[in-house]
């Protein structure tokens, strides 16, 4: 009998084999984009500048007495303040610049779909991750244990068929791995290097670790390995003799995805765990698959929210952190209201990006954050485009995740493909995903906050062309995204050198900190296994502050 999740594939991948294109009027207008809606969005970065100026705020009229103040709304965040609430803290205030808390797992949502404006799947977990599980089980995604022990997925958060595919010279291929065109050199070097992963899947290190984790704080200290660190990943390939051009393009894709930075910039052991740290199974998906919701990891984010019932401020920023005989005091300003309010804490977390808790910290000494500017965050654009046609080229048919081999930016994912509908005669909204590695960060930063939408509309449509020529009478509307800072890359002697464990340490007892920045690889286990870390540093010395 087939189940329910190869009934949706294969009723899916026949719908979008033959893609239908709706009739378009005859006449072109002058502008071809004046038809395209749309808006530029993103961070509120005007106020979240106020940290650098806090004398512009207004004075606080009122007080706040709270055990746990967590300031910031991501992942890191929310995991703590579900940990502490399931562990008898439940006298906590979480507060979040953002009209909504989930970090870079935010979402949108418009009369086609709900869509991601960033993080977009989960790869199905370790067994070994029991915290990570037991959180999936309560959000309705893992629905039980087959009698082997092995979980089961819930069929519908499972990535429908087809998953992938890679367009090369204007024909689509099953899978990103380039294949077609490849010498037998070039294929040969593909398999020896997918090889040597699967096998540092399985190693152990000399103190009987993993290798490669994920939380990858729970890899081996072997220093044979550790030591790949120290080398680019792009260094590493080339000692090795991996030089097969398509397999450093995808090689070096597969890096920009994950880390927002290119194999000359991220550490060889970095480049290495992206293959070999994937160790998931599942009684009806592998190791392989991915979990992944219209809305992207925004599914995830609101579940972790839901699961404690302390309050969130959201649109409200903290500044002024100060020591007390008692703990922590901070003001907090009410985007909403324009009223600042004061809060007394016996402790604080942060769960905020490195370079935000400098500010925060600006008048409390004793804290061992590198220098400002030390991490490298690429900035992203992301592009929501509602569409009522793609036109196709020969190969696979429309997939999730959609790439050129050769792009600028990583292609695009398609938002409705988890829809049990799969009307192809409505529209569609597809996600392109756009790291900014032209230029370091800095200045890709700043041109990216100066670029209008009016800029930016032209060279995001251009990109879709050259998936699909021909696409742009098709686009109704192109929402956009910038994220200044859009996520931590793990550049050589970031993972395992003194600084990142340095940075990690709590302040007194009455200063915590959490967030993917002090894991150096920025995804959701990441981030949910850092508030994990620090709420139970918490509760651990909450009666001991010094």
């Amino acid at each position: 009998m087939p189940t329910r999740r190869s009934f949706l594939a294969q009723s899916g991948a026949a719908l979008t084999g033959a893609l239908l294109l709706p009739a378009l009027p005859g006449c072109a207008p002058s502008n071809p984009l004046a038809h395209i809606k749309g808006q530029l969005l993103g961070p509120d970065a005007a106020t979240g500048h106020l940290l650098r100026d806090p004398s512009k705020i207004p004075a606080p009229t009122s007080t706040i007495e709270t055990d746990v103040l967590i300031i910031g709304g991501g992942v890191a965040g929310l995991s703590a303040r579900r940990w502490l609430h399931q562990h008898g803290q439940t006298n906590t205030l979480l507060v979040e610049l953002a009209p909504e808390t989930g970090g870079n797992a935010s979402a949108g949502r418009n009369a086609a779909s709900a869509y991601p404006w960033g993080a977009h799947y989960l790869p199905v977990p370790d067994v070994r991750n029991r915290e990570l599980l037991e959180f999936l089980q309560a959000a309705g995604t893992l629905t039980g244990y087959a009698p082997d022990g092995r979980p089961i997925y819930n069929d519908y958060h499972l990535c429908h068929d087809p998953e992938e595919r890679l367009n090369i010279e204007g024909h689509w291929q099953e899978g990103l791995v380039p294949a077609l065109g490849l010498s037998a050199a070039d294929q040969a070097q593909v398999a020896r290097f997918f090889k040597l992963t699967e096998m540092l899947k399985t190693t152990i290190g000399s103190d009987g670790r993993d290798v490669f984790r994920i939380p990858l704080d729970e890899s081996s200290t072997d220093k044979e390995y550790r030591q790949l660190d120290k080398i680019s990943f792009a260094a590493y390939l080339d000692r090795e003799g991996f030089t097969a051009p398509a397999l450093r393009w995808y090689l070096d894709y597969a890096c920009r995805d994950d880390y927002g930075a290119t194999a000359a910039q991220v550490s060889a052991w970095a480049g290495l765990h992206y293959f070999a740290s994937r160790k998931g199974s599942a009684h009806n998906a592998t190791g392989a698959d991915v979990l992944t919701w219209p809305e992207g990891n925004h599914f995830l984010t609101e579940n972790l929210r839901r699961q404690a019932s302390a309050p969130i401020h959201t649109q409200t920023l903290a500044y002024d952190l100060r020591e007390t005989a008692t703990g922590i005091e901070a003001l907090i300003y009410s985007v909403a209201t324009r009223q600042s309010t004061r809060v007394r804490a016996r402790q604080v977390l942060l769960a905020t990006p490195q370079h935000i808790a400098h500010h925060l910290l600006a008048a409390v000494p004793g804290h061992q954050l590198p220098p400002p500017g030390a991490l490298h965050h690429a900035p992203w654009l992301i592009a929501n485009l509602t569409v009522v046609g793609l036109p196709q080229g020969p190969g696979r048919p429309l997939s999730w995740d959609n790439v050129r081999f050769g792009s600028a930016s990583l292609g695009y994912i398609n938002a409705t493909q988890q829809s049990i509908k799969q009307d192809d005669g409505g529209p569609k909204v597809i996600t392109l995903y756009w790291p900014l590695t032209d230029e370091a960060p800095g200045p890709a930063r700043r041109r990216a906050y100066q670029t209008s939408y009016a800029e930016w509309l032209p060279r995001v449509v251009a990109e879709l062309e050259t998936y699909h020529p021909g696409v742009t009478p098709y686009i109704q509307q192109a929402d956009l995204w910038v994220w200044g800072h859009g996520m931590v890359a793990p550049t050589p002697g970031l993972l395992w050198g003194a600084a990142r464990a340095a940075a990690m340490q709590p302040v007194r007892n009455r200063i915590f900190f959490a967030h993917t920045d002090f894991s150096g690889i920025s995804i959701f286990e990441e981030g949910f296994y850092q508030g994990i870390r620090a709420a139970r540093e918490m509760l651990g010395t909450g009666s001991k502050l010094e």
